[in-house]
């Protein structure tokens, strides 16, 4: 496996990627609110955000975006799960990217845990997400000892 730049030709792969990972994690979100972040996803200019792809061959197993030192998208493929992946690309973000903050869905136990074990901590939580919709955030922030 290896972390590469985000390339145009990855797109309709970030996005398959996106839905599938939400699907297999976010049981919390309604059916009718993954139809409408889609719609969003879909509008993205990846051009325009520093992504970087964790590849294997020509298979796009996840993707982590950085913009101003804060983590605004890690996803993996469900078929990747378990596989350090997500790890690998949070790594990355850390050492080239100078990531220091994350948004993180209260609901989704599982990224809170992944997120808190790599030395991020809550420091701030918000009813709602950045559209408005009842998915709590928890903002947090890596440790100075990470």
């Amino acid at each position: 496996m290896e972390i590469v730049p985000y390339h145009s030709s990855m797109r309709d792969q970030i996005i398959q990627i996106w839905e599938q990972s939400v699907r297999a994690t976010h049981h919390f979100v309604t059916e009718e609110d993954i139809v409408f972040f889609s719609s969003i996803v879909k509008n993205i200019d990846f051009e325009n955000i520093p992504i970087f792809c964790a590849i294997e061959g020509t298979a796009l197993l996840g993707f982590i975006g950085i913009v101003e030192q804060k983590i605004e998208m890690l996803f993996v493929a469900p078929l990747a799960m378990g596989r350090g992946i997500g790890t690998a690309l949070l790594l990355y973000a850390f050492t080239y990217c100078d990531a220091w903050f994350v948004d993180v869905n209260e609901q989704n136990i599982n990224a809170v845990e992944f997120y808190i074990k790599h030395g991020f901590s809550i420091s701030d939580r918000s009813d709602t997400d950045g559209t408005g919709k009842p998915y709590p955030l928890l903002h947090m922030k890596r440790s100075l000892s990470e």
